[in-house]
């Protein structure tokens, strides 16, 4: 199991068993001492169970990034109830690490199984992560993220960010 993944799950774990988020070592390794977005989803029996993450780094570093957006994927996800002790045998983790987002003029510079998008218009944004099950191309993916932020399906006049991910299960 990828470092990533390992403490997603021990995180989680510990925070529902006994209520404590995680600290790090005193000694972290280099790449956990980087900066980055996360994105944490646990999925149940194949199914998405809570997914929560950063577009842009909140934390000091990835260690506590990945620590708190797997515990808020596990217990604040509106979509979902909290997960309980007796589930956590039965949840799959990922980790996604986000590339720094770039801005986007053009539609031929998206590909929904490489790049994950961002559409910002006014103080509304939404992101989707990129090669998702279901997700065929670009139209829909652009459709179901200005969904996410509340912006009307046929607006135009938005901003559109991409980014690229590394995803570890």
């Amino acid at each position: 199991m990828h470092p990533y993944v390992e403490l997603a799950k021990k995180a989680v774990e510990e925070y529902v068993r006994d209520g404590k988020i995680i600290p790090p070592p005193e000694k972290l390794s280099p790449e956990m001492q980087k900066r980055a977005g996360i994105f944490v989803c646990l999925k149940k029996y194949g199914e998405l169970r809570g997914c929560i993450g950063t577009f842009v780094p909140c934390e000091e570093n990835i260690y506590k990034e990945i620590a708190k957006n797997a515990v808020s994927a596990a217990t604040e996800d509106p979509r979902f109830r909290k997960v309980a002790e007796n589930e956590l045998r039965d949840i799959e983790y990922s980790v996604d690490v986000l590339s720094e987002p770039e801005k986007v003029e053009d539609l031929s510079g998206l590909d929904a199984k490489k790049y994950g998008i961002i559409v910002v218009k006014g103080f509304r944004k939404g992101l989707l992560l990129p090669d998702l099950e279901g997700v065929t191309g670009v139209e829909e993916q652009l459709r179901i993220t200005k969904m996410k932020a509340g912006i009307a399906p046929d607006d135009r006049d938005i901003e559109i960010y991409r980014f690229t991910v590394e995803r570890y299960k």
